[in-house]
This record gives C-alpha cells, structure tokens and sequence, in this order.
C-alpha cells in the first residue's frame, strides 16, 4: 500500500540552512520505502524533501495555497519543480495547511516555524500519526516541550528520533499497524464491483 508521507518545514530562515540535508534525506527516505511525498508545494525544507524524493525516483505531490498556475507563480512565488503534481487549493496558506494534512496519511516535522506547529496540531488533533525529527531545530525541537506543557491529546500517535531514515521507518511501522486489517489482495480484485448492487443505493 502506498501511503503519502508529509513533510512539514520552514519555508525560511536558520532550520532552512541548518536541516536541509536533513529534509533531503527524510524525501529520499520516503521515496526508497515505496510511498509518496506530499508538501506544501513551497520552498525551503520542504522543497529539500521534494528534491531528495525525485532524486531517489520517487512520487512528489505538492499542495499550494494558489488557485492556479499563474497565482501559484506571480502571486506566491513558488517554485513548480520537483512535483509530479501540484493540487491548487486556492485556500491560501492556512487552508492550504489543513488540506496537505487531510489529503496526507502521516506528517513528520523537520524545523519548522508557525506554519509547521500549525501542521502539526492539524494532524494530532486529527488522530494522524506524527513523526518529529529531532535535532533539526525550530518548531521539532519544540514540540516534545509543548506536548509536556500543553497535555497534548494522542500523544501515543508521536514518534521521535534524530535519524531521518530510522524515523521514516517508524512513521511507516505505524501506518503498516494502522491499515493491517485491509485485506489488500482483495482491494485489488476490485471486490467493490462483485457486491451485491441492492445493498447500494443511487
């Protein structure tokens, strides 16, 4: 099954410059284990990740807070490459932020500032695995302490670890427990289409 893994970063400032390696290998991570890349179709951390994941032949979907190509580009200024799709939700960044969050089945934090707390919370409060790269500064290294502080709900949905590819591998763990009771051999004999049609209606 492939799930799509979020990443969540700054767009700029000191974690840009300190943890882009770190946000490459967290896309290469993701793209070696098979699943898909899903951003905010922005620069910084999370277009490291997109470039990591194209480099490692993998699947970048990215989400904008444009409502096209022209406002995506001349509006936002944002960069188009490293996607094999962008979805543009005109709901400029905050709504942006909670469709990349429903549209994705896993989100890791790497740095960060307001818009990846923003994230973050999106996907607690929403019952969604979390991974936290520790050590890559910004809003990751502040979470565990906000968790503490603030009794954050589903606090067993978060994971932790200073290792991007150990930590990709755990976000996956959990999706893997999570999805283990869809028989997905069946999913693909297209069981849907052989149900008795009276138990539907429309």
């Amino acid at each position: 099954m492939n799930y799509s893994i979020c990443i969540s970063g700054a767009a700029a400032g000191e974690t840009v410059k300190n943890s882009r390696v770190l946000a490459e290998r967290l896309g290469v991570a993701i793209a070696q284990s098979g699943h898909i890349l899903t951003t905010g179709a922005t620069v910084g951390l999370p277009l490291y990740a997109a470039k990591g994941a194209k480099s490692a032949g993998g699947k970048s979907i990215g989400f904008s807070p444009a409502a096209s190509l022209r406002e995506h580009v001349r509006k936002y200024r944002l960069p188009v490459g490293y996607y094999d799709f962008i979805n543009f939700t005109g709901m400029h960044y905050v709504g942006r932020d909670v469709f990349l969050v429903q549209s994705s089945d896993a989100v890791i934090t790497v740095g960060g500032r307001f818009g990846s707390l923003h994230e973050f919370t999106t996907a607690l409060e929403s019952r969604m695995p979390c991974g936290v790269l520790l050590g890559s500064g910004g809003a990751a290294d502040l979470i565990p302490g906000l968790m503490k502080q603030l009794k954050a709900p589903n606090e067993n949905l978060v994971v932790f670890d200073d290792d991007p590819e150990r930590l990709v591998m755990k976000i996956i763990a959990m999706l893997d427990k999570e999805y283990g009771d869809i028989d997905m051999k069946a999913v693909e004999q297209e069981w849907f289409l052989k149900a008795d049609s009276s138990s539907h209606s429309g």
